[in-house]
């Protein structure tokens, strides 16, 4: 707990010395979801609310005002109530929030509208996470207009609203120690459900049978929900980039590609792989299989300090295509297939992504129109992939609706990369061989 107190310290004191004295940053806690009727949906806080504070509460509001004598970091909380507590559990109260949070004034939620329009007067700038939430972007609009209101009696509101996001976006992206151990814990226990998901697979079973082993071993292991909807595509199921019914039985013959990955302490994992339900390739899915993961090994080679964002995804396009004029599924020069996309019906999204609390996590990709160079301590995904749609005419038969995906996630270091999910089976004799002993268990 001491570990994660320094930690969020040490993030708050960082953001404060961005914002500047003479401006104020204001974040708000995600909200409560309905779900139906009087049942809501699982509370997941804001990442960047959480990031700043470790405070796990909705209704919530955190400020912070460099130079403030008072306490430059300011939370609007709950009060505790017995009765909810009874009901729902108790919250941390005015008292836990600066005992437990590291709290310099902590004020009831239900205060807020008399007292935030203080804490605006005369400051320059105003930070707030811009248009990700409309209803409390108008309550930070109308606190200012108060302010304004009383400009005769020399007060003055902020002149500037500027976005959070490119302060707080741009620490997230570089992954702290603290951080980078997290991932890890999230990467492992994903490495196991997937391993798991190979070893009890088998034909006639259904998609949400396996969904829920790994779902099983997720939460055995301390992690209580799942990074993002799973994907459990069997078959041409598998060629559905973003499907998520889970309900279709497991074919003999067909692959079955999970895309899956479990939260761990609100750090994401993200890990696809791409097997055969009765545990042995075919040749037609051998050779795809194989042409992917030739393409991820060339991109991961790319993860490169000072290599530039979109290397990975240039080293994957070039083995992908090459490959595809090999099996004859493309025809004629590589360097112009690859200019003129020729291999989008076939491989139609981008080789990776951020990751970290979010699992598409935050950062530009791009900085003055330039893709932005890769750094120690980002982490992104690697994920080349082929989709053979089942009613693709123009290709042979036996292609035809096979979906392959590799993802692993990948920590840039000082002198090169860190693969965080290679415990996870990816070639194909490793593969072949733990299903084998599966069966023979």
């Amino acid at each position: 707990m001491l570990e994660e107190q320094k930690e969020f310290a040490r993030r708050r004191k960082q953001f404060l010395r961005m914002v500047g004295e003479g401006n104020i940053a204001i974040i708000a806690s995600a909200s409560i979801m309905q779900r139906n009727s009087d049942v809501e949906f699982p509370f997941r806080q804001n990442s960047d609310f959480f990031y700043l504070s470790g405070f796990d509460e909705p209704e919530s509001v955190i400020v912070f005002v460099p130079g403030r004598e008072q306490g430059e970091y300011v939370l609007f909380c709950r009060e505790f109530d017995e009765t909810t507590a009874l009901w729902v559990g108790a919250s941390a109260g005015l008292e836990g929030a600066v005992k437990d949070y590291g709290v310099d004034d902590a004020f009831p939620i239900d205060d807020i509208d008399d007292i935030l329009p203080g804490l605006l007067e005369n400051k320059s700038r105003l930070y707030f996470p811009m248009g990700a939430q409309s209803e409390f972007d108008q309550q930070l609009m109308d606190w200012s207009q108060q302010v304004r209101g009383r400009s005769r009696a020399g007060v003055s509101a902020p002149a500037e609203f500027i976005s959070s996001d490119h302060l707080l976006h741009e620490m997230r992206l570089i992954k702290s120690a603290f951080e980078i151990k997290q991932m890890k814990k999230a990467a492992k226990i994903s490495v196991m459900a997937h391993k798991k998901a190979m070893q009890v697979t088998k034909p006639k079973m259904f998609e949400y049978q396996v969904d829920a082993e790994m779902k099983h071993h997720f939460m055995s292991n301390g992690a209580q929900s799942e990074a993002y909807p799973s994907i459990v595509g069997g078959g041409k199921n598998g060629c559905v980039l973003h499907y998520t019914d889970n309900n279709a039985v497991l074919n003999d013959g067909d692959l079955l590609l999970i895309d899956a990955g479990c939260e761990w302490q609100k750090y994401a994992s993200d890990i696809t792989r791409t097997f055969p339900v009765n545990g042995v390739f075919s040749d037609a899915q051998k050779a795809l299989y194989q042409l992917v993961l030739d393409a991820q090994y060339a991109a991961i080679e790319q993860v490169q300090p000072g290599n530039h964002w979109n290397d990975p995804h240039e080293a994957a396009v070039k083995v992908l295509t090459k490959g595809l004029v090999k099996l004859g599924l493309l025809e004629g020069s590589v360097p112009t297939l690859i200019k003129n996309e020729a291999y989008k019906p076939y491989y139609m999204h981008r080789t990776g992504h951020w990751l970290g609390m979010d699992v598409h996590d935050v950062g530009d990709y791009k900085i003055d129109k330039q893709w932005r160079l890769l750094e120690p301590s980002m982490v992104l995904t690697v994920e080349p992939g082929l989709y053979i749609q089942p009613n693709a005419k123009e290709v042979d038969k036996k292609w035809r609706g096979i979906g392959i995906r590799i993802e692993d996630d990948v920590l840039v270091t000082k002198k090169g990369y860190e693969v965080l999910t290679s415990g996870a089976p990816k070639e194909i004799n490793d593969i072949e061989s733990l299903m084998e002993k599966a069966r023979g268990a």
